[in-house]
């Protein structure tokens, strides 16, 4: 049986929020209005008291995660999973309960985290590794391997406040993951590299942990979630709604999403995605599609202020990433303006896609095409399920058809004897034609 690296338990953490800020909180305006008028400060101090309010980003959590285990923690923004990493990373302390980490913990949680800006990249290497722990030796013995994981040879002596964000994370990964901690905690860090970086950067994850190492790792995309981890844990509110086997709780996860009317989870500007519903063409609302069906994304939305010209974007992916989008800003059809409830839907016709496993990305940008209203978030997962044989396929490999580029284009072979052959997934598939 596998040691516990990580014991939590009722773990919990307070933050104390202003509700309305005072407009004179400079020494001086406070000194001028004790002078002026004393009663009047007093007073003003009480009212400021009870302005505020209490915000548990994390109540009663307790877990444990045992060596060797790859651990992805999901949620909505505001769920409390960040805030749970920096207790773990002891960059904050718990409001009440404990818990307990084994071994040497490496931590990426925010661009530059652990940097100095003043010093170049070299230093910094050593620097991370001098607060890992690490000897000057140990660290050198890895200083190779770290410089060529990362890729920034060229810039290695350069100032890190000079890096770019992703030139920072490229860094940031090469050394935690290179230093060998016992347990390695990774947030969402990663989704600012590019995509293969953000491929190198999994594959690291994943033969860290077959060497008997311990992951945490948050992400919103739940195909690098369910391709890397074996485990995940549900966060909602501060409080974990779901813990077992990721395939259950990222459904649940998409179950969950928008169900409950909460002001909490309101963007910054005032909308609220109540619902995403995947439906087929006959307006059923299902999980499991056939190739060739349409695929229907029924958006429900409050908007509590006015949206004037906003732009939708849906993504489909894959586990090769995306399939395919419906991006407003490209077809230029978008709604004059959201103000209170409504729906707003994209139908996709007779989907091309291979039997697999397939998650629905969001994101909305203002008037301006550039602010974002919503950032990209998983709303919904499919499957496409089929027997091949129907449409045409005779290859004796099809139990790969997981690892294939998910999306199939009609195409038609021509073949040495004459004969033709069509593939496609909008119809069972004829015999091959012959000229």
């Amino acid at each position: 049986m596998s040691e516990a690296v990580i014991i939590i338990e009722n773990l919990g953490k307070r933050y104390v929020i202003d509700k309305q800020r005072q407009r004179a909180d400079g020494l001086r305006h406070v000194l001028e209005d004790m002078v002026r008028s004393p009663g009047t400060w007093l007073r003003s101090r009480r009212e400021a008291k009870l302005k505020r309010v209490d915000l548990w980003a994390l109540r009663n959590v307790s877990l444990c995660i045992n060596q060797g285990e790859v651990v992805g923690i999901i949620g909505r923004n505001g769920a409390g999973k960040s805030t749970l990493l920096k207790l773990l990373s002891r960059i904050t302390a718990p409001t009440e309960g404990r818990f307990l980490t084994r071994g040497r913990t490496a931590s990426l949680l925010e661009v530059g985290t652990g940097f100095h800006q003043e010093l170049t990249g070299r230093e910094n290497i050593y620097l991370n590794g001098a607060i890992l722990g690490m000897t000057r030796a140990e660290i050198a013995k890895k200083f190779d391997q770290i410089v060529e994981f990362s890729e920034i040879e060229d810039f290695l002596d350069t100032p890190v406040k000079r890096y770019s964000s992703g030139m920072y994370i490229r860094l940031a990964f090469a050394v935690a993951a290179h230093l060998e901690p016992e347990v390695l905690i990774v947030d969402e860090v990663l989704a600012v590299g590019d995509a293969a970086f953000q491929k190198k950067c999994l594959g690291k994850m994943e033969s860290f942990a077959h060497s008997g190492r311990t992951v945490l790792f948050v992400s919103h995309n739940m195909d690098a979630v369910r391709a890397l981890c074996q485990r995940a844990i549900l966060l909602d509110e501060g409080t974990i709604k779901a813990d077992g086997h990721v395939d259950r709780v990222v459904e649940d996860y998409f179950s969950r999403f928008g169900a409950i009317h909460d002001s909490r989870r309101r963007s910054a500007n005032g909308l609220v995605i109540q619902k995403v519903n995947l439906k087929n063409d006959l307006g059923h609302e299902i999980r499991e599609f056939c190739p060739g069906e349409d695929l229907i994304v029924e958006i429900s939305f409050d908007a509590h202020e006015v949206f004037e010209k906003p732009y939708f974007i849906l993504a489909v992916r894959g586990q090769k990433g995306n399939c395919f989008t419906a991006n407003m800003m490209l077809d230029g059809h978008r709604p004059n303006v959201l103000h209170g409830r409504g729906t707003i839907s994209c139908r996709f016709k007779a989907i091309p896609l291979l039997p697999q496993r397939y998650t629905v990305q969001l994101a909305i940008k203002a008037k301006n095409g550039r602010d974002y209203i919503m950032h990209y978030e998983d709303v919904g997962s499919f499957s496409v399920n089929a027997d091949l044989v129907t449409y045409g396929y005779k290859g004796e490999f099809q139990t790969r058809v997981s690892e294939a580029t998910s999306v199939v284009i009609p195409y038609e072979w021509r073949l040495p004897d004459g004969s033709s052959a069509t593939v496609s997934l909008s119809a069972p598939a004829m015999a091959n034609l012959r000229y």
